[in-house]
Formats: C-alpha cells, structure tokens, sequence
C-alpha cells in the first residue's frame, strides 16, 4: 500500500510538472515564471543593486563613462559620437528593452507574433496603412543620401544588440517571461520605424466624415459649423506677422468634381482625445533676469514605462540632455549648452484619401486621366502564434496603399480608396534631432528643421543669445482650397498633390514683438498667411489661457513658469458656464443633490484642483448637453465629425434660440434653455448615481488619472487613481488616460538653468523601485533638478559604470 502511496503521488508530480511546463492557449507556461533562477523573481532586483563598475563593449574606440544620478537618469560621456551612440543605445536597452521591442512590433504589425490571432487585423490595419513601408524608404534614403545619420543608427543598433547578446534567461525583462517569447536583434530599420509609428499616434483625418457632412448639411451650413477660420482664433504664429516670401501661385481647378459617395462605416481610429501639447519660449525682455526661458510639455497617453527615457548624451563637441525616445537616437526634447528646443502636434492635415479606379477585376492598372498606370503588390507575411502564417495582398497605386479592398473588410463602401501620406516620403528625421543636439544658434535650429517631414510639429526654440522662436514644420502640399477635405478622385490628376510648400515658407516667427512664442495645438496661422491650412482637430482653450497668461506677466522666473504648466483654469467652463446657469434661470429641476450641485459650481472659481467638486458636476453637465444638442446627428445613419465644443459653445452665447437646438422630430421646439435644463436633470441623476456606487466625487476620483502599462491586461503594473488636478482642455492637460508625458523647463544662460519631470521612471522593469518613482513627484507639479553634469561632478550619483 505505501509503494502504492508513492507512486500515486509520484504520478501528480509528474503530471503537474508537465502541465505547468507547457502553454495554455494564451497563458505561458508556469513552471518557467515560478523557478527562483530564471523566473519573475529574478525582475525583483533594482538596477543599483546590481549595478556593474565595469562593463565589455566591443567596438569602442575609447572608454565611456556612465554616472547614474539618484533616480537612475544616465549621464554618458563619450570621445565621439560613435561611441556615444553605441552607448546610449546599449543603456536604453539596459533598462528599456521590452518597451522599444514591443512598440516597433506594434508599429509592424507583428503582435500577432506574441499574442496570437487576436491581433490579426490590428496588425493587419497597421500594415496596410504603410508603416513599415514607409520606414523602409527612410532607410532607403539614409543609404542614399546620409550614410553618416545611417551609421550613428547603426552604432545604437550595435549597442541594442550587445545587451541583447548578454542576456541570461533569468534576466529577461518580465513581460518577455509572462507573453512568453525572447526578444530579437535591433536593425536600423527598427528604429526609423518607431519615427513612423509617432506620425501615426499624432496624426489623423476626417475626409470620410466631411464628405458625409457637405452632402448632408450643404456647403453653407458646413462652413458655419466648421468654419475654417474663427473670430477669437489666437494662432500659433503671432496675427502681426507679415509674410516676407512670394507665395507660388495654386488655384483650384475649373470642373473639378468630389466623388459623391455616402459612406456609413467607420474611418481608421483617428488620435486619442487628449493627444495634444504645449510649449512656449518668452524672451528675455519679460524674464526677471534678462534670460529667455523655455517650456515643453507633450500630451500623449499615460504610460508605463514611460514613453521617455530621460539622459544626458556628452561628447567633446556637445553636451545635450532631456528626454528620449526609447529606440531612437539623441534627445527630442532637450537643450544644450546654447540653445533648448521643445516639440508640440502641429494638426495638419497630412493625409489623404483617393478613390481608386480599377480596370477589371485583377486591379493590375487604374484610371489616372487619359492612362492606365500599374499597381505594384505587395505580400505582408503575418506570422501568428500557434497558427499558420497569414499571407496578405495589399496593393499600392503611386497615391499609395489600398488601405480596404476585396480581401479585407471588403463589406465596407469605402473599399479600393488610396492613402496618401507623407509618412509614405523617404525621410530623415533623425538627422534633425541629432542636429538639434548640437546647435549653437537659431540658424543651426533651421537647418535641423529642414530635415524633418512627418508628423507636423510646432519647434519652439531659444537660445542663450537671446533669440526666442517658433516654426511648424513638416512636407506640407501645397492645396488649392478645400483641398483633401474630402475624399478625392484618384482617376483625376487634377485631384493630385502638386507641389510642396518650401520650408522657408512653413509659418515661422523670430523674436516676435510681443515677447513670447506659443503653441497649444491651436490654428497656425490667420488668414493673412498665402497657402490653404485646415485641419478637423484645432484647440482652442488651452492656448487662450497660456497666451492670455504671458501676455499679462512681467519678470517672470523659472518658477512662474512651473505654474503655468501645472495650471488647472478650466478656460472652457468659464467661458460658458456663466450663460448655462444663466439659461437654467431660477427653475432648477427638482432631485436629490441638485440645489447642492447649483451652489458649487455657482460658488467656482474654475480651477480644476484634485479636491473640488464643482469640475466633475460641471464635466458631468457639459457632457450631457453637448450630446443633447448633436444626438439627432446619430439619425445620418453615416460617419461623421459633430462640431467641436468651441462652435458649441458660440452657438450657445450667440444663438441660443437657434434652430440648430432644436429637434425636428419632436412637437415642441426645443431652445438652448430646454436642453440646459434637461441636461441638469440628467447630470444629477448620473451623479447620484455614481456617489452611490463610488462616493466621494471630488475631482481627482472622478477622473482616476491612471498610469496604465503598454499591455492593459497588466493592471499590477499600472498605477491608477493617481491624485492630481488638470484635465483635457486645460494647461495642465491630465485627464484620465492622457496629460503631460513630459514636462521641461529651461533658462538659457551661460550655464543652461533647467527642471524635468515625467509620470513614471527610469527602468521598465515593475519589480523596480525606479519603475515609478517620478510619479508623486510629476503628480504634485514638482520637478528634478535637471542642470547639465559634468564627468568629475560625482555629487548624488548613484554609481558610475564604465563601459570599455
């Protein structure tokens, strides 16, 4: 019996190792996760605490120095770029590995790879949509055209791969453990690609919903409602500017029809709500101590790790710091000894859409005027987990891809239409940040600049010299009016991207009178500037409220600047919450809670802190009239874009017995006042409700700003309910998936004064203490001392590693 005993209990031992040793459908094995030498146990270990005093790297021509600070910000000093390249490329990978390899997986439609058939069509979209396509021409154009850019990529690639080459099993960052996988080798190619991947997280399109609209609501009332220019616009580029240049002539073409299509599905997912940015550069004619002074803070969603690795790069030539991309060389964000430069999206339309022609059903040629041009194909091999390899067909025009067709998604309307983009152009814009890197002077700045295609951005620049500046910048076609608004006619030439703008005719200003420089993803320009400029996507709070800001402060220091960026006016509830308390007059709807709620938001001062009550009754009221007033529009039956809370908001002041309130489909007439009322009475009861369920609706619970890993499924490495005021729309932009991913600020002088922060920490490993540690600190509005170090300045280094 005991033999019996034995072997019984032998056989579930044996049973379960085989069991925990394999795959469960998507689950990895277990046994491999639970073994002390080689499973997450091993990720429990900070960076410091195993930290190297010496480190082999092949192909160094000389030895580099790495200080790690307190809160594990590298400072790598090198004899050349080469090696600095070579380093710093090494270090990211150090600490950042899974994060770059999973984004440019994800920006080449390879997650299939890892997680298996449910990813099919998210891989598939991204392929068709050209992004790897496109990365291969930028390296086609390095080959071509900048072998040394080429070779600095390379050197990253090389270090990349060295720390790649030394990983022990048990030393694999702990997602590759639990998706079960190893990484592979960096290429150059990976990294152009992660550039292609950030022009599509910032751009989108509505060409689709704006053709819907024209054959819906007419061209009078589209123009009403998305009017091109606005009354109050404050644009990036100051409205005295005067255009020195003699524009090309561009004229929309006689006869020229728009396909006439009703198209009901929905368009690719456009930007998050919340992407946005702001930066600004005052002269110092307005500083407290005669010194320009510039901020940055780019609004991308939340993420840990953090989507930036903040460092400083030094060589001989230049000593540059701030903040990263993992993946990519140099700062992007950063400044120098001389000059500090700072990015925001610059919302242009850079993409659009061409209905393409076939001849017959092979879709070998298509119409293009009076000609049949050939189609090329191309075959995206998709490997997926635990499945066969899917073989899929894309065909590309001289337009570009075809993003919906026959064999994907072919029950949509908006099949066999190409995408244009200049995303599609070979390009170098690492050359511009490598050049920035090192620029002494503004002229430095624009010849960087030159370089940079996509996505559009606004570079605010300054420089210890004095000069403050602001250029948009990217490949910008030049379109006669209305051009690419709507859906075009790829068979028409006519429809065609002629030419481009030339750079030094992109809008710019240099030391404008005003004394500051500003940008807030707002409209670039007036209507005085030559060239057609639209956009869907234009802000219109944040920069009246930054602007309006600069424009009254005087000797401003570091500090004021700090508030600026953590400031949380909520620009748009003042502008229209005294016309809705106004509208619901002394006739409150009756509910529990309800006069209490009145008296908040009548007793607000408009700052959205984390421990009021009035923002989140206000979000609340507004969110529910603003989709009373458009919900009629749900009835189209097709894609389209409602007009923006800034339009909403005129409507309202100006027009409140307007027909665009009232519901046809109704007896009564409905009138600005009725919807502001039955709005109240819906936020109250949604409010109570969620005191209910949540109880306490200050600001900062209602929002639950969450720091949220780059695969949701991993809530234990998420940080939510993170306590912070701000919200979209405002300075302070945290809302709850999106805010500040990055925020700067830097005094230029003869030593560069300068403070950074991000939401979140150097390493990507969770079992870190550096994996989060910035986040009270960035939550509180606080930042790091962020001077540039020298090599001998040992003071608060954490421990300093040689790489040889």
């Amino acid at each position: 019996m005991k033999y019996f005993s034995f072997l019984f209990v032998l056989g579930i031992t044996i049973a379960l190792a085989i069991y925990i040793s394999r795959p469960i459908g998507p689950i990895p094995p277990i046994a491999p996760l639970l073994d002390p030498n080689h499973g997450f146990w091993q990720n429990m270990i900070s960076e410091d605490e195993k930290a190297e005093s010496e480190i082999s790297l092949p192909g160094l021509s000389a030895p580099v120095q790495v200080n790690y600070d307190e809160h594990l910000i590298p400072h790598i000093f090198a004899q050349n770029a080469k090696d600095l390249y070579q380093a710093q490329g090494y270090i990211t990978a150090k600490h950042r590995l899974w994060q770059m390899e999973f984004q440019t997986r994800a920006a080449a439609g390879r997650l299939s790879e890892i997680v298996g058939e449910i990813a099919l069509d998210l891989d598939r979209i991204t392929r068709r949509k050209g992004l790897g396509y496109g990365a291969e021409l930028g390296l086609d154009y390095l080959k071509a055209n900048d072998q040394e850019t080429l070779e600095y990529i390379e050197s990253y690639s090389k270090g990349v791969n060295q720390y790649i080459h030394e990983l022990s099993p048990g030393e694999l960052p702990v997602e590759y453990k639990i998706l079960n996988y190893r990484p592979e080798e960096w290429t150059p190619y990976k990294t152009l690609l992660l550039l292609k991947y950030m022009s599509d997280m910032l751009v989108g399109d509505r060409d689709l919903e704006y053709t819907n609209l024209r054959k819906i609501l007419g061209a009078e009332m589209l123009d009403k409602l998305y009017p091109d220019f606005s009354e109050e616009s404050d644009p990036v580029i100051e409205k005295e500017k005067v255009w020195d240049f003699e524009p090309i002539p561009i004229e929309k073409p006689e006869g020229v029809a728009y396909p006439n299509d009703s198209l009901v599905f929905e368009p690719l997912p456009q930007p998050a709500e919340g992407i946005g940015s702001n930066n600004w550069a005052v002269s110092g004619t307005k500083t407290k101590n005669g010194r320009p002074i510039l901020a940055n803070d780019p609004h991308l969603s939340l993420n840990l790790p953090s989507l930036w690795y903040a460092l400083q790069l030094t060589t001989p030539e230049f000593s540059v710091k701030g903040a990263s991309l993992p993946g990519a060389l140099g700062i992007i964000s950063g400044f120098n000894e001389n000059v500090a430069w700072g990015v925001t999206n610059a919302t242009k339309d850079a993409r659009d859409w061409y209905k393409i022609t076939f001849r017959d059903g092979s879709r070998n040629a298509y119409k293009y005027g009076d000609e049949w041009r050939k189609t090329t194909f191309r075959i995206e091999e998709i490997k997926v987990k635990g499945k066969e390899d899917f073989l899929d067909t894309v065909v590309y025009t001289h337009y570009g891809p075809i993003v919906y067709d026959r064999n994907f998604r072919g029950d949509r309307q908006d099949v066999n239409f190409a995408l244009k983009w200049t995303v599609h152009m070979g390009s170098n814009e690492q050359k511009t940040f490598l050049s920035l890197n090192k620029a002494k002077n503004h002229q430095d700045y624009n010849q960087a600049l030159d370089h940079f295609t996509a996505p559009a951005q606004n570079f605010v620049f300054a420089s210890n010299s004095g000069d403050i500046a602001m250029r948009i910048q990217g490949k910008f076609a030049l379109k006669w009016p209305e051009q690419g608004k709507f859906f075009m006619d790829g068979s028409d030439p006519r429809m065609e991207w002629q030419q481009f703008i030339p750079n030094n005719q992109n809008p710019s200003t240099l030391n404008p009178e005003r004394g500051f420089v500003s940008s807030a993803n707002q409209r670039p320009v007036n209507s005085t500037y030559p060239y057609y400029v639209f956009d869907n996507s234009y802000e219109h709070y944040r920069n009246h409220r930054i602007n309006g800001r600069l424009r009254e402060m005087d000797q401003i220091t570091v500090e004021d600047m700090k508030e600026l960026q953590f400031d949380d006016y909520y620009q748009q509830a003042s502008e229209i919450l005294p016309t809705m308390l106004k509208l619901l007059g002394d006739q409150v709807p009756e509910g529990k809670n309800s006069q209490t709620f009145l008296k908040q938001l009548q007793n607000w001062d408009y700052y959205a802190e984390p421990n009021q009550k009035a923002p989140t009754v206000y979000h609340i009221w507004w969110d529910k009239l603003y989709n009373l007033i458009w919900e009629k529009w749900d009835e189209f039956g097709v894609a389209v874009v409602k007009p923006n809370s800034y339009r909403t908001i005129q409507l309202l002041i100006q027009e409140p017995e307007g027909e665009i309130f009232d519901n046809k489909s109704t007896s009564e007439k409905e009138t600005a006042t009725t919807l502001v009322r039955k709005s109240f009475e819906l936020m109250v009861e949604e409010l109570n409700e969620y005191i209910l369920k949540e109880g306490d609706y200050a600001w900062a619970n209602f929002k639950n700003t969450t720091i949220q890993h780059l695969v949701p499924q991993f809530n234990s490495f998420s940080k939510s309910h993170v306590y912070t005021g701000g919200g979209s729309g405002i300075v302070n932009a945290t809302s709850g998936r999106n805010g500040a991913s990055w925020r700067m600020i830097v005094e230029l002088g003869d030593s560069p004064n300068a403070h950074g922060v991000y939401p979140g920490g150097q390493s990507g490993n969770p079992g870190s203490k550096y994996y989060a540690d910035l986040l009270p600190i960035w939550a509180e509005g606080d930042y790091l001392n962020f001077d540039l170090r020298a090599p001998e300045n040992l003071e608060g280094i954490l421990f300093q590693t040689t790489l040889k």
